[in-house]
C-alpha cells in the first residue's frame, strides 16, 4: 500500500511539473527573442556535468534498493569500506545522498552566476520561469536527500532489516528516481532545446 500510495503522490507531482512546463512553453512562444537571448547566458556544460551526477546518483541509489530487498542493511561490521562489492543499503544510500547534495551546490552555484549576469526571479519571464522550474526541482531534491537520512538513520536504530524498512527504501527509490527523470526532462526543456 506504502509504494501504491508513493505512486499516486507522484502522480500528482507530475502534474505540477506539467503545469510548469506548459507555462515555460507558453512563454517561450510569446517571446522567442527574449528567449534566444537569455539562454545563451546558461552554462550548458556545467549543467550537463550537473545533469550526469544527478543520473549517476539514481544508479547508486538502485544498488542500495537491490541491498535493501536483500536485507542487507550496510555491510558487515569488520569490512573495509574500500570493498564496494560488500556494501549494503546504508552505504549505497550515503553516497546517493552526497551525489544529490553536490547537484544541489551546482545549483546554488549556477543561480549565483546567473544573479551576476542579471537574471533574477523578477528580471523577466525568462528569470521568472527558469527559477520557478528549477527551484521547484531543486526543494523536490532536497527532500528526497532528507528522505535518504531518514533512511540511512532507520538503518542504525534496528536490529534486524526487515521487509517494512526495505519497504522505506524502495518508496524513496521511487521518489528519486522521478526526481531524476524531471530533471532530464527540464535540462532538455532549458539547456538543449534552442
Amino acid at each position: 500500500m506504502v509504494a501504491v500510495g508513493t505512486m499516486v503522490w507522484l502522480s500528482s507531482e507530475l502534474m505540477f511539473f506539467a503545469a510548469l512546463f506548459a507555462f515555460y512553453f507558453t512563454l517561450r512562444g510569446h517571446l522567442p527573442d527574449m528567449w534566444a537571448e537569455e539562454s545563451a547566458i546558461l552554462n550548458v556544460p556545467f549543467a550537463t556535468a550537473n545533469t550526469i551526477i544527478l543520473v549517476v546518483s539514481s544508479v547508486w541509489c538502485q544498488l542500495g534498493v537491490l541491498q535493501a530487498e536483500r536485507g542487507v542493511a550496510a555491510r558487515p561490521a569488520g569490512t573495509p569500506l574500500t570493498k564496494v562489492s560488500a556494501w549494503g543499503m546504508r552505504e549505497w544510500y550515503v553516497v546517493t545522498y552526497l551525489f544529490g547534495a553536490v547537484f544541489i551546490a551546482g545549483q546554488v552555484l549556477e543561480y549565483a552566476t546567473l544573479v551576476t549576469e542579471g537574471v533574477t526571479l523578477s528580471s523577466d519571464s525568462y528569470g521568472s520561469i527558469f527559477y520557478l522550474a528549477t527551484g521547484f526541482h531543486g526543494m523536490h531534491v532536497t527532500g528526497g536527500l532528507i528522505a535518504f537520512l531518514l533512511i540511512i538513520g532507520r538503518t542504525f536504530t534496528t536490529r534486524r532489516y526487515s521487509h517494512a524498512q526495505a519497504t522505506g527504501a524502495v518508496v524513496t527509490s521511487y521518489y528519486w528516481h522521478f526526481v531524476d527523470v524531471v530533471w532530464i526532462a527540464l535540462f532538455l526543456m532549458i539547456y538543449v532545446l534552442r
